[in-house]
């Protein structure tokens, strides 16, 4: 019964995001909302991180298979990826090169100031 709580906890902000994302007057992922809003509230201390605790591990520890369904709709436009793939491979490289640059001087800023 402890994890279908803290599963509608997961669930309902997932639904206050879609709810918001259909009111804004522009195009924003509910998704996104959805996580913004459970990150206020738990920062908040309205929701304890002890209401999600059992039901964020278990989605964590089977994280792989939520892939699934984004790598099926992925190989679906695999023929457009195709022609793009030099492209998309510089991006991503070169994208995770300035990821691990700029975490990186953050983090090594974070360790000068303590």
């Amino acid at each position: 019964m402890k994890i279908l709580f803290q599963f509608f906890i997961i669930l309902l902000f997932t639904f206050l995001g879609e709810l918001i994302s259909s009111i804004l007057p522009f195009s924003f992922p509910a998704s996104i909302i959805g996580l913004l809003l459970l990150f206020v509230f738990l920062v908040l201390k309205v929701v304890k991180v002890k209401h999600l605790d059992d039901v964020s591990n278990y989605l964590q520890k089977n994280m792989a298979i939520l892939f699934v369904p984004l790598c099926v709709g992925v190989m679906q436009y695999f023929d457009i990826i195709k022609l793009n793939l030099i492209e998309i491979i510089v991006l991503l490289v070169v994208s995770t090169v300035v990821t691990f640059i700029v975490v990186g001087l953050i983090a090594k800023r974070g360790l000068k100031n303590e």
